[in-house]
């Protein structure tokens, strides 16, 4: 699981810190978030302390009806060590109140010009991207007609200069070497790569290259969800490849499974071409057209069409 700060919050939407910027480091540790109208009122039994805290005009309008001693007591039990920070919506003016509690515990309060529902929503998927398990694979993904692709294989196999082949065929480049995978839904997988290696793809020969740089930015892209792996391994005579696609393989990454296909690597073999070609072919299978099983019906349709052939004939 990668961690999230206040201080990425803050740049992930722009807000203006108005209190409390010395705990900007602070860890947030769950997507989920609060908006303390209960606690508002004083009721404090299931206070939700390790979450982002989110006050709109209703929990404000509410605090300011009351007097001072409680306005007190109810900023001092919300502003615990455990809150990461207060977002203020609607660009609402922070209590003097927080403000004065929150500079002393270092717990930072934050503006947004968002409406309070909208706002909630836009955090909740940021955190749920960046809370999401996490794993890292060996390979490359691109962004191949709109389906995102993971290629794997040994090393040397050929994977990063397929992905060369592909961005100059006008398709983008999201990660190369090692891609970051978090799930943030079942069988819903996003792809990037890491900050170091971002934009980057390494050509042996050649060296590491900024794709950004040499093709512009339509050729990167910075994270892609994963429909399907595309396995590259050196040809073996001995060995049976599927000719047909009928039988469809997996692969699973944490709890979701993706759709496999292994490509044997040869001399003469376009690996470029076959990557869109799938990339298409996977695409048409989610519209519910597979030329595979259109063939296997056609095959069996005229195997039966020649035995009754050959059963009349016998008769005869």
């Amino acid at each position: 699981m990668s961690g999230v700060t206040v201080e990425d919050v803050q740049n992930r939407f722009g807000l203006e810190i108005v209190a409390g910027v010395a705990g900007i480091e602070r860890n947030v540790l769950t997507s989920d978030i609060s908006r303390p109208g209960l606690e508002m009122a004083g009721y404090f039994d299931f206070y939700p302390a390790t979450r982002i805290q989110l006050l709109g005009k209703t929990e404000l309008s509410f605090f300011n009806k009351l007097d001072e001693a409680e306005r007190l007591s109810r900023m001092d039990q919300l502003c615990t060590t455990e809150t990461p920070a207060f977002i203020l919506a609607h660009n609402i003016n922070c209590p003097i109140e927080l403000h004065q509690i929150a500079d002393e515990r270092g717990i930072p309060v934050m503006q947004t010009e968002h409406p309070t529902t909208r706002f909630s929503g836009m955090l909740t998927n940021f955190l749920e991207g960046r809370l999401a398990p996490m794993t890292t694979v060996h390979g490359v993904l691109v962004d191949v007609y709109g389906i995102g692709v993971l290629i794997t294989g040994k090393s040397g196999v050929g994977k990063s200069e397929t992905a060369l082949e592909l961005v100059k065929r006008g398709h983008r480049l999201v990660a190369d070497d090692a891609v970051e995978i978090r799930q943030v839904a079942k069988n819903v997988l996003i792809g990037n790569a890491p900050k170091l290696l971002s934009h980057m793809l390494e050509i042996r020969g050649v060296g590491i290259i900024d794709m950004m740089t040499l093709f512009g930015a339509s050729a990167v892209k910075d994270d892609k969800r994963i429909l399907m792996v595309i396995d590259l391994e050196a040809w073996d005579p001995d060995k049976v490849y599927d000719r047909l696609g009928i039988d469809e393989e997996k692969m699973k990454i944490m709890d979701s499974d993706l759709t496999k296909l292994t490509v044997p690597v040869r001399p003469g073999r376009n690996l470029s071409v076959i990557i869109e070609v799938a990339a298409m072919d996977y695409r048409m299978k989610r519209l519910g057209i597979n030329a595979a099983e259109t063939f296997s019906r056609k095959l069996d349709l005229a195997i039966s069409q020649d035995a009754g052939k050959s059963d009349e004939e016998g008769i005869e």
